[in-house]
């Protein structure tokens, strides 16, 4: 079962479509676990710590931290970029297939923007 860290921008929307469609994930929001307000790396190394893949649409900086934190030799426990412009079906789609057909443990040091 895949244990998410759904950054705080994410869409909603998505999620729902996914919590239809399978219930073989654990997802917590930034926001549930209190951490909403805390910058990329250290969201990072929340995550890693609690065994946690980042789930986000932040193209743009959060490949660039993990990457940094990786290279640095820091525990990362996975990003999952889901870009803007992917259709919500098409996300969803993508998800689905990640969480049924993948574990935790294949995700660590892993960053990887969708589509598969």
């Amino acid at each position: 079962m895949l244990r998410l860290l759904v950054d705080q921008d994410f869409d909603q929307d998505i999620m729902r479509g996914l919590a239809r469609r399978t219930s073989e994930f654990d997802a917590v929001t930034a926001y549930e676990a209190g951490i909403s307000t805390l910058d990329d790396p250290e969201l990072l190394r929340w995550a890693a710590e609690a065994g946690r893949i980042v789930l986000t649409h932040d193209r743009k900086t959060m490949p660039g931290h993990a990457a940094r934190l990786l290279a640095a030799g820091e525990k990362m426990a996975g990003v999952i970029v889901v870009p803007r412009k992917l259709p919500i079906a098409q996300a969803i789609e993508q998800l689905e297939i990640v969480v049924v057909c993948s574990e935790n443990t294949e995700w660590n040091e892993v960053i990887k923007i969708l589509p598969l």
